[in-house]
């Protein structure tokens, strides 16, 4: 008898965490939904509409390389980007144990934004629901268990407003014409094979300096400072490669992102984007 109520508790139990799961996910499609829906109504008119060769003179020599390899004269600016990935996410602070993760991303080029919807699976069954987003000069990171138990909540504090356009402007190697000056990005020379761009968006300036491959293409970019909590602040590095032409530029597909300590860089995400559509200026 005890058997059979252990067994009856056990279906219970099972059952009410298969509904919690489906509210989870069907109340966290909500919010994606309402923050993408303000991304898109934040959209501003983007000028010039059309990529020329014109635009890069006098930049430093690497950039101009590097926009003659990824653009073509006459490419249309992209204005929308709509894309997935998968890969792993490592989040242990100290050891690499690397957990699967599936995701959708929103990106706006003017006024610029972007909205990360992951699913991190911390279990067979049981994901880390994950939103992190650059919404209309403000930066924020919401992570919850299931969808429904919140584990990490930050809102646009100005750590969080400069991690949050840093990691946009890190990500414009999938829509490169958002690197051009026209879009706001001043470049400085720094050598052969790099260059520091900057960019400003309300009241936060953030700069990277990107590196340069032998075929023209970024190879690598570096924040000197990015802030992984109100008080810490470290060196944050990305890797790019697996090169391949979408819509007439060319981007890389592959990816991976961390943090770097005087004994070397230590990863937290490896990643592929296995699907992406572009919007363009009209």
């Amino acid at each position: 008898m005890w058997m059979k109520w252990i067994a009856m508790i056990g279906v219970l139990i099972i059952v009410c965490l298969g509904f919690a799961a489906i509210y989870g996910s069907y109340s966290w499609q909500l919010n994606t939904d309402n923050l993408r829906a303000k991304l898109i109504n934040g959209r501003q008119t983007i000028k010039p509409q059309i990529y020329e060769q014109k635009e890069i003179e006098g930049l430093p020599d690497p950039v101009q390389r590097f926009f003659r390899t990824v653009l073509k004269d006459g490419q249309a600016i992209v204005a929308v980007v709509k894309l997935s990935q998968q890969g792993q996410f490592n989040l242990n602070e100290t050891e690499a144990k690397w957990n699967p993760f599936t995701a959708t991303q929103l990106v706006m080029t003017q006024r610029l934004g972007f909205d990360w919807d992951a699913r991190i699976q911390m279990a067979p069954g049981v994901n880390a629901f994950v939103h992190d987003t650059y919404l209309l000069g403000e930066g924020n990171l919401h992570a919850s268990l299931l969808g429904l138990f919140t584990v990490a909540k930050i809102h646009s504090t100005p750590e969080a407003n400069q991690g949050e356009l840093l990691r946009f402007f890190a990500e414009t190697t999938w829509y490169p014409t958002a690197l051009l000056p026209s879009q706001g990005v001043r470049w400085e020379a720094i050598d052969d094979t790099s260059a520091r761009a900057t960019l400003t968006d309300a009241a936060t300036t953030v700069s990277l300096v990107f590196q340069f491959n032998a075929e023209g293409t970024i190879a690598t970019c570096r924040a000197e400072a990015r802030y992984r909590d109100k008080l810490t602040a470290m060196p944050w590095v990305g890797r790019f490669w697996e090169y391949s032409v979408r819509n007439g530029m060319l981007i890389p597909l592959e990816g991976e992102v961390g943090w770097e300590y005087p004994e070397g860089t230590r990863l937290y995400f490896k990643g592929r984007t296995t699907e992406i559509h572009y919007e363009f200026a009209s």
